[in-house]
């Protein structure tokens, strides 16, 4: 039989895109560390389920239109499957794959009883209306019945989806049901069932994950200057946590662009003023394009936008100390070689932004027993979990002298290699 090895063995499907193959080259940079069966590590290279769906609609001009829905569910070993639903018009079925894999990972990492999960619609959702915007994730969510559920699949905002998303989604399968069914999604309105401070928490548990990282460098956080690429629901809340440590928010920016103050931002002003007007647009200060911001010289940046915003071509010219992934995968394989041979210390998106999905498995557990918690107590419950989960990390960096990335992915894959193991293959 001729050797194959030189092929990836998810050439070719639907889901091989380069966002994919960067997640599974993170894989397999990580496998050899774990001491993972190849066996084992061969199946978590591939989704369990992935699903491409028709989202027929009516527009408020009368038009007809199809969208294409996707979810895919990368592994189910450990729990149900977990993660986001976005509306984007750059939303794939690779897309969703990576997202998937890098889930599964960091729902392990925190030791959750989850696998991960990825979805979306292809669409603008600037574009749209409201209602049509709720009719779109109602025929999304109709479409998606078969293969959700609260012990098989958990849906959450993401991109472009919020609360009231969620609430939709959660009012569109329960009438299916015929009760409600609160479990069924996270990050929906308290009133619904939602938990508190999930709306803070991705943002929150980055600047947790920065001030633990600042106690093992021997830093103070309250002296470090930050720079926070995206303005929304993670780097609003995170630049704001910033300051509240008493650090200096430099710079930020939205998709408007960026701002910079060197004597240090209005954060609170700056996100009464993006909520009120949907961004920074129109704000009154010196503006600087989303490349000249990631170049500021600063201690720390905080990457809350998109994935690939570090890469080859401006790797090396970032003038920060530390750099922590907010965002799903915003560093490219190539940014990642750069600054590791430049000596800038990364704190990974599987650790650095798992305080959603923490908070919401939080969520999860007081729907299904119908006994809520109150901020104080989830906020400790989720600082416990980023500190046990980000000591374990840079213990296994140290010992085997790998990037956080690297050792981040090492963790989460022995937990899910090892219920693999333990499980077998059925039947």
């Amino acid at each position: 039989m001729a050797s194959t090895e030189h092929v990836p063995s998810f050439a070719q499907l639907e889901f091989d895109t380069p966002l994919y193959r960067t997640a599974i080259a993170q894989f397999d940079e990580a496998v050899p560390y774990a001491d993972v069966d190849p066996g084992v590590a061969e199946r978590l290279r591939h989704p369990e389920r992935s699903i491409m769906v028709s989202c027929p609609m009516s527009l408020d001009s009368g038009a007809r239109v199809v969208f294409p829905g996707y979810r895919v569910q990368h592994s189910s070993v450990l729990g149900p499957t977990k993660g986001g639903v976005r509306y984007d018009p750059e939303v794939s079925l690779g897309e969703c794959a990576a997202l998937a894999v890098w889930m599964t990972w960091k729902c392990a990492l925190l030791r959750l009883p989850y696998g991960g999960a990825k979805g979306g619609v292809r669409c603008n959702p600037r574009e749209m209306s409201r209602s049509e915007l709720e009719r779109l994730t109602r025929r999304f969510t109709s479409e998606l019945l078969p293969f959700i559920g609260p012990q098989e699949d958990i849906p959450a905002p993401d991109m472009a989806t919020n609360e009231q998303t969620m609430a939709w989604m959660m009012d569109t399968y329960s009438m299916q049901r015929g009760h409600a069914v609160p479990e069924i999604v996270t990050g929906k309105p308290i009133s619904i069932g939602g938990s508190v401070f999930r709306h803070e928490a991705t943002g929150a548990g980055v600047v947790m994950v920065i001030a633990r990282a600042c106690e093992r460098l021997g830093w103070r956080l309250s002296e470090q200057r930050c720079v926070v690429q995206g303005f929304g629901n993670v780097g609003g809340i995170a630049a704001q946590e910033l300051v509240d440590r008493g650090a200096t928010v430099i710079g930020v920016s939205d998709v408007s662009g960026g701002v910079h103050d060197p004597e240090g931002l209005d954060i609170p002003t700056m996100s009464a003023y993006a909520r009120d007007n949907g961004s920074l647009e129109d704000w009154q200060g010196a503006r600087i394009t989303n490349d000249e911001l990631l170049e500021l010289e600063c201690d720390i940046l905080v990457l809350a936008a998109r994935e690939d915003q570090i890469h080859g071509d401006n790797a090396h010219r970032l003038r920060c100390r530390l750099i922590a992934e907010g965002a799903n995968g915003p560093t490219s394989l190539e940014g990642d070689a750069v600054l590791r041979e430049r000596g800038i210390l990364i704190l990974p998106d599987i650790l650095t932004n798992a305080g959603g999905v923490t908070v919401s498995y939080f969520e999860w557990v007081q729907d299904l027993g119908r006994l809520f918690w109150g901020r104080d107590e989830i906020r400790a419950k989720l600082a416990e979990k980023l500190n046990d989960a980000f000591d374990r990390v840079w213990e296994i960096a140290q010992e085997r002298d790998i990037a956080m990335r690297t050792a981040a992915l090492v963790a989460g894959i022995r937990d899910v290699s090892s219920a693999l193991e333990a499980r077998g293959l059925y039947p």
